[in-house]
């Protein structure tokens, strides 16, 4: 399916009470923050809005926030034919699908196994630079070849790259003009199938407890393919207001991306700090602003035209 990205060089209004809830971005105590929102009217429909503010156009780390592309190659390819998520990938008795939802049982930074497949959930680095190579070996093309022709250039993310020698769990770098892109595409999917997206965002082997990295133990600990699933984590990093089906992910780097499909609603942020409490201190309030300020602009009246 051919995408049409969302096109961020026409200016786009954003209704006063979303303006002033991306506004207290400005106040994070974060170098170089750039946020946006994602809306699509009615939820589960087209995009009908972007709103940006910030340095939107400054690339920079996204870090773990990388492994959504990572996914999204490994789903398109998958689409494709090129792989089956239910195919052998990693340690003995893991899938490629063990891979995506970190359940394969690989340690968080090597090649050790630390439990059986489907066991624990545990959060694992090596285990997405294992589906990179194994995308490259099945597809016949380097990973980062594989990511630019096949994810990347079709969302029009063209200020985005995986450096070379750079981890494809954590290295990607870019503008937030391109994570916009990304979210876009996770909120209302054009390049994959909707299908392959719902089952990407459903809990993945279910019941397995673990921890996010930086926020804490949680039992279960859900995990879509690709995409952390909310769910009932309580705390958690997108705040009080998101819906359980929420989903996305953030990077040590500072950056963060979450999905709302019940708000309709996709936000995402680069900031140019590594995380740490201080983001736990003003993301989840972010969070419940922006939504609390998309309920406000769809109660103001249709929301533009589909882009």
């Amino acid at each position: 399916m051919a995408a049409d990205p969302p096109d961020l060089d026409e200016p786009i209004g954003a209704p006063g009470s979303l303006s002033a809830a991306l506004a207290r971005a400005s106040g994070w105590p974060a170098p170089q923050v750039a946020v946006g929102v994602v809306l699509a009217e009615p939820p589960g429909g087209p995009i009908r809005q972007v709103v940006r503010a910030g340095a939107h156009r400054t690339a920079q780390p996204w870090a773990s926030v990388s492994k959504l592309l990572v996914a999204l190659a490994v789903l398109l390819a998958v689409e494709e034919g090129t792989l089956t998520l239910d195919e052998p990938a990693g340690p003995p008795g893991a899938t490629v699908r063990h891979l995506l939802a970190h359940a394969s049982g690989l340690a968080p930074d090597e090649r050790r196994v630390l439990a059986p497949p489907g066991a624990r959930r545990i959060y694992s680095n090596a285990g997405y630079e294992v589906l990179a190579e194994t995308l490259a070996a099945r597809s016949g093309m380097p990973f980062d070849a594989y990511l630019a022709e096949g994810v990347l250039w079709p969302l029009g993310m063209e200020g985005t790259v995986l450096p070379p020698g750079a981890s494809p769990a954590s290295g990607v770098v870019g503008p937030l003009d391109d994570m916009v892109r990304l979210a876009s595409e996770l909120l209302a999917p054009r390049l994959l199938d909707r299908s392959t997206l719902a089952e990407a965002t459903q809990v993945a082997f279910p019941g397995l407890a673990g921890v996010v990295p930086g926020v804490g133990r949680f039992d279960p600990c859900d995990w879509g393919l690709g995409v952390e699933v909310r769910d009932g984590k309580v705390p958690h990093w997108t705040g009080t207001r998101a819906s359980a089906r929420t989903y996305g992910h953030f990077g040590r780097s500072g950056s963060f991306l979450w999905v709302d499909p019940e708000a309709g609603c996709a936000c995402c942020g680069l900031t140019g700090r590594s995380f740490g409490p201080w983001a736990l201190a003003v993301w989840p309030p972010f969070a419940d602003a922006v939504l609390e300020a998309v309920s406000a602009t769809r109660a103001s009246g249709p929301l533009g035209s589909a882009r």
